[in-house]
């Protein structure tokens, strides 16, 4: 069973930190994600830094998202349990 995010913080550079209920801290970079029309509306750091935590994974006010398992396996471990 892949770990929940339970905490996200917004960083430079439109990268985000996620701490996982299994206690791993990890690096996601949304940059790539700009490609698709939701994810432009975060070029504007206003909107980037309103992510939340969303059930499992997280979420912006404009309704754009990350699959939890994308969330999970292509972010960069920084800390582990």
């Amino acid at each position: 069973m892949r770990p929940k995010a339970i905490d996200v913080k917004p960083l430079k550079d439109y990268k985000i930190e996620i701490k996982f209920n299994n206690g791993e801290i990890k690096i996601l970079d949304i940059e790539p994600y700009f490609k698709f029309k939701i994810f432009k509306e975060l070029k504007n750091e206003d909107n980037f830094y309103k992510v939340k935590i969303s059930g499992l994974s997280i979420e912006w006010e404009n309704g754009a998202d990350i699959c939890p398992d994308e969330l999970y396996n292509n972010s960069k471990t920084i800390q582990e349990n």
